[in-house]
């Protein structure tokens, strides 16, 4: 039986990483009244089961009394997902909106091998809501893709 060498560093085992960094664009949209989207990032395994959020964008503290919270639902498809048994803010995935332009975010590096799906989500007050899918490998190569209106490009790099 052949055994493949482990290596330790400080009691610790060194497990590849499958890092890599998803970049989103939100396109600046020409209204009269516009509103930075809520945004939410998973991975769901290509063969299902439990999905991982990275990243949530929304209005952590709105004006007045109305947590911003509320309205994480209207990110509806993340919601139904498993969202909506996240306590926010949620520790390294929630932040604020953001404006548009281009965001990067780094996938977990902890990641096993194997098929994913993207998901990238955007909704806006009196505005749209869109789902962008995207299958990616793990180890990750470079993946795009692209929204129509309330995103814009998607693009996945290895770190």
């Amino acid at each position: 039986m052949r055994y493949k060498p482990l290596l330790i560093l400080g009691g610790i085992t060194a497990a590849p990483v499958a890092a890599a960094t998803v970049n989103v664009t939100i396109p600046r949209v020409d209204t009269a009244e516009y509103h930075k989207p809520y945004v939410a990032i998973w991975l769901e395994p290509a063969a299902g089961g439990a999905i991982r959020t990275v990243s949530v964008w929304y209005e952590v503290s709105k004006k007045g009394n109305e947590p911003g919270t509320k309205w994480l639902s209207d990110l509806r498809a993340w919601w139904r997902k498993g969202g909506k048994s996240l306590k926010m803010p949620a520790d390294g995935i929630s932040g604020a909106t953001r404006a548009p332009g281009t965001h990067s975010v780094t996938l977990p590096a902890d990641l096993k091998p194997g098929n994913y799906v993207l998901n990238v989500e955007a909704a806006r007050e009196t505005g749209g809501r869109e789902v962008v899918r995207m299958p990616i490998e793990v180890p990750v190569k470079r993946a795009s893709s692209g929204g129509s209106l309330e995103l814009g490009d998607i693009t996945l790099a290895p770190k």
